[in-house]
């Protein structure tokens, strides 16, 4: 049994976190630190909510704490974890800087302990899809590869007129697509970066585009907006012998909004609509045109990692140099679009 509490009772722990580690067998959730008196989240059933984190630190049943309060905190209240000897998962993005990131995993070796980044959107559905596709070998070498992660919600940066790195468009959706493509392609030789503020500077940054290079001509491009009202494609692979086209984002999210937990067994499954499409040639010089049945996403997939690690001494999901890395590729977008304002 691996026994967890959350400090944070928002959305993040409510919507994101507890549907899924729920879904894992041997994983108790003992505790939630939740300071305020009312909650618009339901409680849950044979958990104790309290107010002071203390109650967390001194609870000596607590293996893991979750940290899934706002990105300004994650870096304390790992810190302090560590510290009362607690084993750490916490929320993206894990730090501001890549040296406090060094720091805590320093420290975390230091005292024997766990910590790790809740790289969840590793177990999209249309990221699996697209491993699936690529190592069918179909589209032979791949050469590039766009991902896209569009809204059109221009109320957003509208509605702030000032500007923090941790509020950023890129620490809080490059976080994602970023860590996908380190943990599949691994580190990037070389990063290009278009990283701005499109209502000008000192307000939000809101769209980004950076391209990450690799051997062998391979370079994926990392791209997102707030104003896209037609949102591009999820993702685009080229290949010497085709393309693969999967224009839906993964559907967990939009289940979790609508309250359709993940107990429901077509939870986040796409639709025959949803389905991407390959193109390609075969060894005959032949054109085909076909749907690809998409991978079932699971971000419980997170969870069940972290336990096998605890429970079971496995390796971590998410390496310690993965997140780093990702934290050096945020840290100098932001660096960037601060040259290119001056």
């Amino acid at each position: 049994m691996l026994t967890i509490a959350y400090i944070g009772n928002g959305k993040s722990a409510n919507r994101y976190h507890i549907p899924f580690s729920s879904k894992v067998e041997n994983i108790k959730i003992k505790k939630i630190l939740s300071p305020e008196d009312q909650s618009p989240w339901d409680a849950l059933p044979g958990v104790e909510y309290v107010k002071d984190i203390n109650e967390i630190w001194n609870d000596s049943d607590v293996q893991l704490v979750v940290i899934s309060t706002p990105p300004q905190s994650h870096y304390d209240l790992a810190k302090e974890a560590l510290i009362n000897g607690k084993n750490a998962l916490v929320e993206k993005p894990f730090s501001e800087t890549s040296e406090q990131a060094k720091e805590l995993f320093a420290l975390a070796e230091e005292k024997g302990l766990f910590i790790q980044c809740y790289q969840n959107r590793r177990f999209d559905s249309d990221f699996l899809t697209v491993q699936k596709v690529i190592e069918s070998g179909v589209l032979g070498e791949v050469f590039e590869m766009d991902m896209h992660f569009d809204y059109f919600r221009p109320e957003v940066p509208q509605s702030s007129d000032t500007f923090s790195p941790l509020d950023s468009f890129l620490y809080t959706h490059a976080c994602h697509t970023v860590d996908q493509v380190i943990s599949y392609f691994s580190s990037p030789n070389k990063v290009n970066y278009d990283v701005r503020q499109l209502l000008g500077s000192g307000r939000m940054n809101d769209y980004f585009d950076l391209d990450l290079h690799y051997a062998g001509n391979l370079k994926v491009s990392v791209k997102s907006s707030y104003f896209r009202m037609k949102e591009r494609p999820s993702f685009v692979v080229y290949g010497t012998k085709g393309t693969f086209i999967k224009e839906t984002k993964d559907r967990q999210e939009e289940h979790l909004k609508l309250f359709y937990m993940p107990d429901n067994k077509d939870f986040g499954v796409d639709l025959p609509e949803h389905y991407g499409t390959l193109y390609y040639m075969d060894e005959a010089g032949r054109y085909h045109e076909e749907k690809v049945v998409s991978e079932v996403g699971d971000y419980s997939r997170i969870y069940q990692g972290i336990y096998e690690s605890l429970v079971n001494g496995k390796e971590k999901i998410v390496k310690d140099e993965e997140t780093i890395r990702q934290i050096e590729i945020l840290e100098e977008g932001i660096r960037q679009m601060d040259l290119n304002n001056q």
